[in-house]
């Protein structure tokens, strides 16, 4: 397919109001306008469009969850925290073309009643935070932002928050708790954020390239986009793929296509001509698939099918030089960071599988390690208010469902026995 998404981002200006208006920009916005809020949620529904963020909820089914009966103001919140190791597709989007991100969330505003639009982005996006608020405001000159948009009746405003900097508000609700001033931690879900969100009100949080899908659905048509991809993972859908690979990078495709397509045929393949030893489909919280899987179709479903969750559609690819003991501990490492500290068994239990899996690494492991993990890890997934647990036990539990040989000859050896050049240089400057 031909990209949509991601048509114009080489483009110098394609940042720019001028440019987004001189190719059909906020074209979806006024269609939505013409529409009452309840038809533009059925033609969202229709679209089959599904969350991008990770989960791959109905975005339509989730606006129409959105407490219609209340005197209270009802939210949108743009989830472009993004801060999924191997995921930087969100970033290309608001950097290069902030409009289509900005008339998304106009548009999903007008469908669940909202008036107030904000933008959560990662707290090291300090240059898109500048992109952002300075066409932010010039379509506030235009009219597309503010008072009676396009002379419809119809106020909203957007504004753009910048994070601190949390992978824990990624997630939903730890978000609104970091809109609100607060530590980024999750809630205790039910209530729900469509019942009562951010400030205690109806808000619907949706991840940037959701939202940018959503003017494509209003101005092309619900025929298109169900055209592409297989069903019920339909629209153009953006992959990150790095790793060992000649050409890492954002690229766009439907969801017909396949991993092996994706590596090999967008990304060059496997950097120097190495074997390939395992995937990461969907971001570091995904299970590891292997070189027979390559022919998964990498859709929701597809991925789902291999063993693995698309989620954010972060693509690593793991050449035959990759320690499996060295990436899980590299993971964990990130995850005991990054851990906000709410839940004990994710508190506690990153720490505990870090120091673990530095032991064996280190040399100094025992065979019976090797079930300590699986027990800490079994500990943590599923015991956790958000999804951040299972994320954190992934890498552990996967590298040793697949490669449990080498922790067992980690350890037994004493050393790392896959000859990877980086490991070699690790070695030679410890000496």
């Amino acid at each position: 397919m031909d990209p949509v998404l991601t048509k114009y981002v080489g483009e110098p200006n394609a940042f720019t109001l001028d440019f987004y208006l001189a190719h059909e920009g906020y074209e979806g916005l006024r269609k939505a306008l013409a529409m009452t809020p309840a038809e533009v949620i059925e033609t969202v529904k229709a679209s089959g469009l599904r969350g991008r963020g990770g989960a791959g909820f109905p975005t339509g089914m989730k606006w129409q969850f959105v407490l219609k009966d209340t005197s209270r103001p009802k939210y949108i919140a743009c989830n472009a925290d993004e801060s999924e190791p191997g995921t930087f597709k969100d970033h290309v989007l608001l950097e290069r073309h902030p409009h289509l991100v900005i008339e998304g969330c106009l548009i999903a505003c007008y469908a669940i009643g909202a008036r107030v639009a904000y933008i959560y982005i990662r707290g090291e996006f300090f240059h898109v935070q500048q992109v952002l608020e300075a066409e932010i405001a010039r379509a506030y000159e235009r009219g597309l932002i503010g008072k009676n948009i396009l002379g419809s009746g119809f106020d909203c405003d957007v504004f753009v928050h910048r994070g601190a900097g949390a992978y824990e508000a990624g997630e939903e609700t730890a978000l609104l708790e970091s809109l609100e001033g607060k530590r980024a931690q999750p809630r205790i879900k039910p209530p729900f954020p469509a019942v009562a969100g951010l400030y205690n009100c109806p808000t619907a949080v949706n991840n940037v390239e959701t939202l940018c899908n959503v003017p494509l659905v209003l101005r092309k048509g619900v025929e298109w986009f169900t055209s592409i991809g297989p069903e019920k993972n339909t629209g153009p859908k953006l992959f990150c793929i790095s790793g060992h690979v000649a050409r890492p990078g954002v690229y766009e495709a439907s969801m017909n296509i396949t991993l092996r397509e994706l590596i090999v045929d967008f990304a060059g393949g496997v950097r120097g001509g190495r074997p390939l030893k395992a995937v990461i489909p969907g971001g570091s919280s995904t299970p590891l698939l292997l070189p027979n899987q390559l022919d998964t179709t990498a859709s929701f479903d597809g991925i789902a099918k291999a063993g693995s969750l698309l989620g954010s559609a972060g693509i690593i690819v793991l050449d035959d030089t990759t320690c499996m003991v060295w990436l899980a501990e590299n993971l964990l490492h990130f995850y005991r960071h990054e851990s906000c500290g709410k839940c004990t068994p994710c508190r506690e239990g990153t720490d505990w599988l870090l120091k673990i899996l530095r032991r064996i690494d280190r040399g100094e492991g025992q065979m019976n390690d090797i079930d300590l993990l699986l027990d800490v890890s079994g500990n943590i997934a599923g015991k956790t208010l958000c999804p951040f647990g299972d994320a954190a036990a992934t890498p552990v539990l996967s590298t040793i469902k697949l490669f449990r040989q080498e922790f067992e000859a980690h350890i037994r050896e004493g050393r790392c026995t896959i000859r990877s050049p980086w490991r070699a240089r690790q070695a030679m400057a410890a000496h």
